[in-house]
């Protein structure tokens, strides 16, 4: 389907490609929406990687109130009834060079924060989610480390207060947790002043629970999102994805990654970025006693607002691209379907055709049903998307849309397609029997906007076109450092969509 899949000539990173995946989401194993059939479908239509999360578990879990621990109680005796369906159908969705999936499942805790435990194969035990401490699950799966089953446990919606399912960073280790979920659906734990708020019922953001406050203790961890979808939609756009640079699509080789801390963090967009100290790539630990090199790439889904480095929890440059275009035109062509009343269900069928250009890649921007709490009326799938490219410069998508919930709530369907030509190159749609055709040039200027029918009827968007002179950005700079025995960098990327990214930490020591 040539999904985007891209790589950087950064000092660190030859040979490698950035892969997109979802290593947290839910579907009906546990509580939650959907087949878990429907969730690896969906996966396959945007992802290169992903796995199906089975709530497992919670040795601390508070009686009050009984109709939370009811509702939880249930969802862990499904996954347990169900765990080997749950291993057949993640073994047979595998397929090395295409599609990568890992078995999982969640381990909640009051006490030391909820943990996402991985397995570097689709089968393995359920039997480690009855342990009733943080160190007791290590030791298990230390145990199945030896025996030949490596893994890792993950902790996610780090950012909630500690003693309430958020990070206990007194009990953090790094030994089998290389990386932390700074984002999901639960929103941002990077810092309590970063984008996306906490707003679910759990609870806002705490200032001791946060990844600054991680690694201003002095671990070290990298970045990945994730979505925590709860209907059968991994990598459900907007919410979260987790970025690796792999030498290839391969358990092992995004194993390595991850346990290497070659990852960032995205909120939607699956925009490349790579950041290289003294030639070491992200995640690496460098011996660094004179000045530091840092070279940045970025290459976005839309035109950036802004590129920043972070030192030690501070901001200490940014950048922006130039902008600017002449008659040529290498890059995004975004397109947009929904809108309409809430509640209104519209089925789209779409064909986006290049004329005078090629597309060179599709990039997906697909969502699921935003349902997380148990309801009393259930589509009968919750795989609804589809695409293709049945020519070169063709695309074809199929969808559903139910208008935004609130006027906060996006819940669009989008593609966006990565082309080249000029200015004079058209972007044709034909959408639901209507069809429009716009110049680059027009783009350029801003979205123009169609209606499937009359005032508040479904609509789309032929979106502003992006070149990669807004988009794209190589960037170095020199920092002498604090002095300390140890600076900590990352960067965080802004968009003009309001879609981020952040790179995995690079450690500086001095002798």
């Amino acid at each position: 389907m040539s999904l985007l899949r891209q790589g950087t000539e950064l000092d660190g990173y030859q040979g490698l490609t950035a892969y997109a995946g979802d290593l947290h989401n839910h579907c009906g194993i546990s509580y939650g929406h959907g087949s878990i059939e429907d969730a690896y479908r969906n996966a396959r239509l945007q992802l290169d990687f992903a796995t199906v999360t089975g709530h497992a578990s919670w040795h601390d879990m508070p009686d009050d109130p009984p109709h939370i621990a009811a509702y939880h109680e249930r969802g862990f005796e499904r996954l347990r009834n169900g765990w080997q369906h749950v291993q057949d159908v993640t073994e047979a969705a595998h397929e090395d060079g295409s599609f990568v999936t890992f078995l999982s499942f969640e381990w909640h805790s009051m006490t030391y924060g909820d943990h996402c435990v991985y397995y570097r194969s689709g089968r393995g035990p359920l039997a480690p989610a009855r342990a009733g401490s943080l160190e007791e699950l290590r030791a298990t799966l230390r145990g199945l480390g030896a025996q030949g089953l490596p893994s890792v446990m993950l902790p996610h919606h780090i950012g909630y207060r500690r003693g309430s399912r958020g990070i206990n960073w007194s009990t953090y280790s790094a030994e089998l947790s290389p990386v932390v979920e700074l984002l999901s659906m639960h929103g941002c734990g990077e810092d309590d002043r970063s984008p996306r708020p906490y707003l679910h019922t759990m609870g806002p953001r705490d200032a001791g629970s946060t990844a600054l406050t991680g690694l201003s203790a002095g671990h070290r961890f990298g970045f990945i999102g994730s979505t925590d979808h709860h209907s059968a939609h991994p990598g459900s756009y907007g919410y979260g994805r987790a970025m690796v640079w792999a030498e290839e699509l391969t358990r092992e080789a995004i194993w390595d990654a991850l346990t290497s801390r070659r990852t960032y963090c995205v909120t939607g967009d699956r925009i490349l970025l790579a950041t290289s100290l003294n030639g070491s790539p992200m995640g690496s630990v460098v011996a660094a006693p004179g000045r530091r090199h840092l070279d940045v790439a970025v290459r976005g889904g839309a035109a950036l607002d802004y590129v920043e480095v972070v030192r030690n929890g501070e901001i200490i440059a940014r950048e922006r691209p130039s902008g600017g275009h002449g008659e040529a035109f290498e890059g995004i062509l975004p397109v947009g379907f929904g809108w309409g009343e809430v509640g209104a269900a519209t089925e789209w069928d779409v064909e986006l055709e290049v004329v005078g250009g090629r597309i060179d890649a599709v990039e997906p921007r697909l969502r699921g049903y935003d349902v997380v709490a148990p309801s009393a009326h259930e589509p009968d799938s919750f795989s609804f998307s589809r695409w293709s490219r049945p020519e070169r410069d063709r695309v074809v998508l199929h969808t559903r849309t139910d208008g935004n919930p609130t006027v906060m709530t996006d819940a669009t369907q989008r593609l966006a397609l990565h082309v080249t030509g000029d200015t004079s190159t058209k972007l044709v749609a034909r959408v639901n029997g209507r069809e429009v055709a716009h110049s680059v040039g027009e783009l350029l200027e801003g979205p123009r906007v169609g209606f499937l029918g009359g005032f508040v009827s479904g609509a789309f968007v032929l979106d502003r076109a992006e070149p990669r002179t807004a988009t794209d950005l190589e960037w170095s700079l020199d920092d002498a450092g604090t002095g300390a025995a140890e600076d900590w960098y990352y960067v965080r990327v802004r968009q003009y969509n309001d879609q981020y990214a952040w790179s995995s930490p690079t450690w500086a020591t001095r002798p």
